[in-house]
């Protein structure tokens, strides 16, 4: 049998989300996360931007600070409204990398396959945010299919990335599906997931949900998504240790955002977190240039400080990579030297080509 026919379905069908999640302002305001005398033009973001917010997260939230690290992730504001004009629809270019719907092949030995469009919760700083949400672009069949037989004909891939949206809000039948088609590609050996839900959701992530992420075949990584420690609920510590203990190796993703984790002790807290339950610090991303994201962006040189802080305090293992997707897509810049000089036309970040990219953020 063709490798694409042994998908026997298309992805449109996701885990059904949780009646009580908060998905409206109004909602918002009586779970009283937002305030009764609303600003107008909360209206024009809620037109624009998806909101998402499961009842595990609203539950973790402080409504005495109006500073809340997680509040502050998913609350909407007036503020998304502010656009720069660097700002960009399609910050890393996704679009000019895909050969096929729902796949990104940036980089030759590995892919992104988006295989849905929505998400548990809808992050406020989202580099995508201009593409996710409900009602948006799942994969068909023939989608899939397509991209399944793409990555089959490429022996160049070693690894598949899954994304989104977030996919595991695949139910467990399609996440089995989708890992034994991969599995089935001989010279794929890696595929790793990138969520948020063991932390948003973790409920959804059953026994049953975790051996459908298995094949021997093929090795298994979940990146996990979180900012603040306070994101880890005794809940979510719980289904990232069954996620370790079921053999599965974890990476963690974070994005730098001010006013939330941008100072050592936050910092310190959040990577000890991940690595104290087994998930290795990987990632810690300086924000995309997505519209109306500004206020969550600091200097770079900020950054930096604080990197440097964190690894005079911290051990090696415990240090994620600060980087930055080039604008446009053409490389995942570390922000340290020799990747970042300071040039006559201000910041300047190095590709993977050796060539210099001028960065306005």
């Amino acid at each position: 049998m063709d490798l694409a026919q042994q998908v026997k379905t298309d992805l449109s069908g996701t885990f059904p989300a949780s009646s009580t999640n908060l998905t409206t302002l109004a909602q918002l305001q009586d779970a009283g996360l937002l305030a009764q005398d609303l600003d107008p033009t909360l209206t024009q973001v809620a037109q624009r931007y998806a909101i998402g917010l499961t009842p595990h997260m609203a539950n973790l939230i402080d409504r005495s600070n109006a500073a809340d690290p997680i509040g502050a992730q998913f609350i909407p504001s007036p503020k998304e409204l502010h656009t720069l004009e660097v700002e960009i629809l399609d910050p890393i270019d996704d679009a000019g990398f895909s050969p096929l719907p729902g796949l990104v092949h940036r980089y030759s030995d590995r892919v992104l396959l988006k295989v849905v469009s929505v998400c548990p919760v809808y992050c406020r700083f989202c580099f995508r945010r201009e593409m996710v949400g409900p009602g948006g672009p799942n994969l068909t069949r023939a989608d899939l299919a397509a991209a399944i037989a793409y990555i089959a004909a490429h022996p160049e891939i070693f690894e598949v990335i899954l994304t989104g949206g977030d996919p595991f809000m695949l139910s467990p039948r399609r996440v089995g599906e989708l890992t034994q088609a991969l599995a089935a590609i001989e010279h794929v050996k890696i595929v790793r997931w990138h969520t948020r839900v063991p932390i948003v959701d973790p409920d959804r992530v059953t026994p049953a949900f975790i051996e459908t992420l298995k094949a021997p075949e093929i090795a298994t990584w979940v990146a996990i998504h979180a900012n603040h420690a306070q994101e880890f609920s005794k809940e979510a510590q719980s289904c990232v240790r069954s996620l370790a203990d079921a053999g599965i190796a974890l990476v963690s993703q974070s994005v730098l955002l001010k006013g939330i984790n941008d100072n050592l002790e936050a910092l310190q807290d959040l990577m000890r977190m991940f690595f104290g339950l087994g998930i290795k610090p990987y990632y810690l991303h300086h924000p995309d240039l997505a519209p109306g994201t500004s206020h969550f962006r600091l200097p770079i040189k900020k950054g930096q400080a604080l990197m440097r802080a964190l690894r005079k305090t911290m051990s090696g293992l415990a240090q994620p990579t600060y980087v930055l997707d080039i604008p446009g897509g053409a490389f995942k810049a570390p922000l340290e030297t020799p990747h970042v000089r300071e040039a006559s036309t201000g910041l300047q970040l190095l590709d993977g080509k050796g060539v210099w990219h001028d960065y306005k953020g």
